[in-house]
């Protein structure tokens, strides 16, 4: 055991460039699932950046721990008679990390930089008619005609998030990348000491001017209690557990299902579970090249694929994980079955069969193999099922920033382009057909992997429209129906991701994202 610790401690500090001391500063030191490479928050759907987003910028609503939307940014709201112009209105004392303040302004230019690139933002500016600022703290959304969904979409918890930054950083654009990383958020991303492949490091925004209702998920107080939070990046399992059991680090944000029972007796360490929603493991299509371009062939993988193989792989213990067809999520009101009844059993006959009527000549199924993630090393038993159903698969092994930045690429497999890669949405992305990018079929403007389908997009703009929940169900039911008759992704099965933390470690919240704010630690 002394041996083990000593090279863990050695392992640790080969892989950590400390940051310069600070005086009397109490530093939280966390090891996240992956390594922050991009800083634009806008830029990827990647969670890393999502939950950098968190720690540097705000948003003007957020969800609490029941997921209703309370006020953020803003003091409140005000919606017309005929429910077609919101008035927004800031709280006083908003400031952005090089002292200006937040205005009107800087919150019309952020959202209008977002939402191209958001579904949700897509859908609510396509019933938008304008959004202007009126004075230093206030704005309008003026809908064209009534739309259900306005504060959920600016509320939304999760990726894409509709952050605001200034708004001379909004203006460029939307196809370059920002690379100065100025929020109002909670914390500064120190930008001097970032060291990609090493650590992220984030100081306490001496400015922020916190809410004063208590802290909810996403919602309420950010009281920050600590100085620094670093973000370190190493990369093998055993030493970030050893590392945690020696208290060289204070927090694992996604420890190896695997090495938990390392942990099982430690008085010194404790596995909690901070977002009780869980997650859903996913498998999208490229539908822009062969041979995923053909619908019927992506069906055929949906019939060759099954949950259980890879919950069983992934997450060990049937307390981690739920077999469940939903697209919305098990456990929720659009909860359903419909359409899946007869797939993802692994029926391989079907796959061959389907593969044959549609002229499959063996082109290759390129799949990005992301090592270095929980969720990537599933895909050799995607690869091996893919096979048995009649495919033919060339795995391409990377690391997951590298996943995030090729599958941006249109080009086809051949060129450096790619077919499909495995992913994870927390449940809070997936709850309902607009909410979820996955599901949004709108095209070139979709969500990578570019599925394009007027039926899911009439009906994704009726689900907007619906206000009656029944209603709201029926529609949700006839979307999975057309997603199992149009894949644009394959939903194989609902996880729970725990952290590990010292016990020293006090006040995380549960939310859809790990968060910094309110999170006390002992030395």
């Amino acid at each position: 055991m002394r041996i083990m610790k000593w090279a863990a401690r050695a392992a640790l500090a080969a892989s950590v460039v400390l940051a310069p001391a600070m005086a009397s500063a109490q530093t939280l030191k966390v090891v996240m699932h992956a390594d922050v490479k991009i800083i634009d928050p806008y830029w990827t759907t990647a969670y890393i950046v999502r939950n950098y987003g968190y720690m540097v910028y705000d948003t003007l609503l957020a969800v609490d721990d029941k997921l209703q939307v309370q006020p953020q940014m803003l003091e409140g709201w005000k919606i017309s008679d005929d429910k077609l112009t919101y008035t927004f209105t800031l709280r006083d004392g908003l400031k952005f990390h090089d002292g200006q303040p937040v205005t009107a302004e800087d919150c019309v230019a952020s959202l209008n930089r977002w939402a191209p690139k958001d579904a949700m933002g897509q859908k609510l500016m396509s019933f938008t008619k304008e959004l202007k600022a009126v004075d230093d703290k206030t704005f309008t959304l003026t809908l064209k005609e009534p739309y259900g969904l306005v504060l959920e979409t600016l509320g939304k918890p999760s990726s894409l998030v509709p952050f605001i930054m200034p708004k001379r950083l909004a203006q460029p654009p939307g196809n370059v990348q920002i690379s100065e990383p100025i929020g109002s958020g909670p914390f500064v991303f120190r930008k001097d000491l970032w060291r990609p492949g090493e650590k992220a490091i984030f100081d306490k925004f001496k400015d922020y001017k916190p809410r004063p209702e208590p802290a909810s998920a996403l919602a309420g107080g950010k009281v920050v209690k600590v100085d620094r939070v670093e973000w370190l990046n190493i990369t093998d399992p055993q030493t970030i557990i050893n590392a945690l059991i020696s208290g060289d680090i204070d927090m694992i944000d996604q420890p190896v299902i695997e090495l938990l029972p390392l942990l099982e007796g430690n008085k010194d360490v404790e596995v909690v579970e901070l977002n009780p929603l869980g997650a859903q493991l996913v498998f999208r299509f490229n539908t822009l090249h062969k041979p995923f371009d053909n619908p019927r062939i992506r069906q055929a993988a949906v019939y060759a694929l099954n949950q259980k193989d890879f919950l069983v792989a992934g997450y060990t213990n049937p307390k981690f994980y739920k077999e469940c067809k939903a697209l919305f999520i098990c456990g929720t009101p659009l909860a359903t079955d419909k359409g899946f009844e007869d797939k993802l059993e692994s029926n391989f006959t079907k796959s061959k069969e389907i593969l044959k009527q549609e002229g499959y000549n063996g082109e290759p199924v390129v799949l990005l193999y992301a090592t270095d993630t929980n969720t990537g090393r599933l895909t050799p038993i995607l690869k091996a099922l893919l096979e048995r159903g009649g495919f033919t698969v060339d795995m391409q092994a990377m690391d997951w920033n590298t996943v995030v930045s090729r599958r941006t690429r249109k080009e086809p497999p051949s060129a450096g382009g790619w077919s499909g890669f495995m992913t994870t949405w927390v449940s809070a992305d997936v709850l309902d057909p607009v909410m979820s990018a996955f599901v949004g079929a709108n095209c070139e403007k979709a969500a990578i992997g570019w599925p394009c389908d007027t039926k899911i997009e009439e009906l994704r703009d009726a689900f907007a429209k619906a206000s009656d929940p029944a209603k709201r169900k029926e529609i949700a039911e006839a979307v999975q129906v057309r997603v199992s008759e149009y894949p644009t992704h394959v939903q194989l099965g609902q996880f729970y991701l725990p952290s590990a933390i010292r016990t020293t470690v006090t006040g995380l919240l549960q939310a859809p994202a790990p968060v910094f704010w309110n999170v006390s630690k002992k030395e």
